[in-house]
């Protein structure tokens, strides 16, 4: 029996890791539960439209999911994990201070702010996200049984981040809020970079995550030419006057142009050419679903903070509080789906992965249901229950602990080696495209009780020529576009099921990658 066989216990360095991811989830999700209640509030916010507004949210978590890309191609090549989790860090700090300068100043000056900010945060988050995870796996020897479930300890960091972030950013004012985001970024940062040296050693004494090679010309043009690009992108609109949103048409057409790169690779099989369909196919599927699920930090909010009862003996609960409902199903729930697939797998029930999938799609769709009861006949000035947005948020992490981990798992799995880093960068493009997706979707929400109802006649947004007058029709939008999506995957999952050329590509773990 080998050594590897014999060791059940972590190292120290997987809690240290938990810690830093933790306090950095803290920080993301601190912020984007109250981000657009600040751009559309009218005392102490930017006094901004809910269109307007969702748009920018969607560029902002759009544009989080394509810097990691360049961050670990810059990690890769010469920075090495720490040094990038360490930039990353004090640009994700600095980023959430400039949303606290931002709030402070209020609707005068705090855009402009507010755009240097958005940019810090994003690039910082390329730096840091994808480089923190790597890192868990060198803990650890090669093929080590232990991974699997450092991951899941890992993860639970995540979640538990994502849990208290909302309960504490969102029950102080906006530039407080920003402010705790920003101090728990240095809280795990500070921490990080005092203890890197004692834990982040593998099991054989060696450290891990050092830097590849020092910074050259190239490369610090590259990350000060990433951090322009992107700052001119958030603030073309505002720069130019112009309605053009140049972020959809780099995040869309890039999505376009990556199977035409990818495809027109001559050394392919056939048997490679099918499974890559695959991955794309599932990722024109999946922008469906995070179209509508992370309408959580957008459209969601606004009907918690406007159209829902909140009150609890006497005191308003914040909207951002809905929130931490997501991250808490899925630590409780995540265990009960392991035992519920283990129990389909020995029986031979086990659906597949793209089945899984659909199900997913399904479950987001009768989320929408519930809420569409609720809205329906619901007028502008009336307020819901909270339990109907509490059900649809539980249904909604149902369908995501279907969906969601096996995302990654099945890139690595089905991608020729050759290409995995490329496959998995598309299928980051593809959570880049539904966060975009979900911001173009928000903006439909039409006007409701606290927004500008009062400013004047109204204005109905329209999709596809049909105008959306209430809130039951903004939902039962979402309800046919994920109910058809959820529909058709179904149909075609036994086809794409014998596309991947694998028997079995199940048993994946339920940590959920993607947040």
């Amino acid at each position: 029996m080998t050594e590897t066989q014999v060791k059940t216990g972590h190292p120290k360095g997987l809690y240290f890791l938990f810690f830093t991811e933790m306090w950095e989830r803290f920080s993301y999700y601190g912020m984007r539960a109250i981000f657009i209640l600040f751009m559309t509030d009218k005392i102490v916010g930017l006094a901004m439209n809910d269109a307007d507004a969702s748009q920018i949210y969607g560029s902002y978590t759009g544009l989080v999911y394509l810097t990691p890309l360049l961050g670990g191609y810059l990690c890769d090549k010469y920075l090495g994990n720490r040094r990038s989790i360490i930039i990353g860090g004090l640009l994700m700090a600095l980023g959430q201070f400039c949303m606290f300068l931002s709030a402070s100043a209020g609707a005068d000056g705090g855009i402009s702010i507010m755009w240097a900010g958005l940019t810090a945060i994003i690039i910082g988050n390329g730096f840091f996200k994808p480089n923190i995870s790597t890192m868990v796996g060198q803990l650890y020897p090669a093929n080590d049984r232990r991974i699997d479930s450092a991951f899941t300890i890992f993860y639970m960091g995540i979640n538990l981040g994502a849990f208290f972030s909302p309960l504490v950013c969102g029950s102080m004012d906006f530039k407080w809020g920003f402010l705790a985001a920003c101090v728990g970024m240095l809280l795990g940062l500070v921490t990080f970079i005092m203890y890197q040296k004692k834990y982040l050693i593998s099991e054989e004494g060696k450290e891990i995550g050092l830097m590849v090679k020092k910074l050259d010309a190239k490369s610090i043009g590259t990350i000060v030419g990433s951090i322009a690009i992107i700052f001119f992108m958030l603030n073309f609109k505002q720069m130019f006057k112009s309605d053009v949103d140049i972020i959809s048409y780099f995040i869309y057409g890039a999505m376009i142009l990556m199977p035409i790169i990818i495809f027109s690779d001559k050394s392919l099989t056939k048997i490679e050419i099918q499974r890559i369909s695959v991955i794309f196919i599932l990722v024109f599927f999946v922008i469906f679903f995070w179209g509508a699920f992370e309408q959580a930090g957008a459209s969601l909010t606004l009907f918690a903070e406007r159209q829902t009862e909140r009150t609890i003996f006497g005191w308003e609960m914040p909207a951002s509080y809905f929130q931490s409902v997501n991250p808490l199903a899925v630590i409780a729930l995540a265990p009960i789906f392991t035992i519920i697939w283990g129990f389909l797998y020995i029986r031979k029930l086990e659906p597949s992965s793209p089945k899984k999938m659909a199900i997913g799609l399904a479950l987001v769709a009768l989320g929408y249901v519930v809420i569409a009861i609720a809205v329906k006949g619901l007028g502008v000035e009336d307020k819901v229950s909270m339990w109907w947005l509490i059900a649809l948020y539980i249904i909604h992490t149902m369908g995501e602990l279907c969906l969601s981990p096996i995302g990654l798992s099945m890139v690595s799995k089905l991608a020729p080696l050759r290409l995995s880093s490329l496959m998995m960068g598309t299928w980051f493009l593809g959570n880049a495209a539904a966060n975009k997706f979900a911001g173009t979707l928000s903006a439909l929400i039409p006007p409701t009780a606290g927004a500008d109802v009062a400013a004047g006649p109204l204005v109905y947004p329209s999709f596809l020529g049909f105008e959306i007058t209430n809130l039951y029709e903004f939902f039962m939008l979402f309800i046919i576009m994920t109910g058809v999506a959820a529909a058709i995957l179904f149909v075609l999952s036994s086809w794409l099921q014998k596309m991947m050329h694998n028997d079995h590509v199940e048993g994946i773990d339920l940590s959920v990658e993607n947040r």
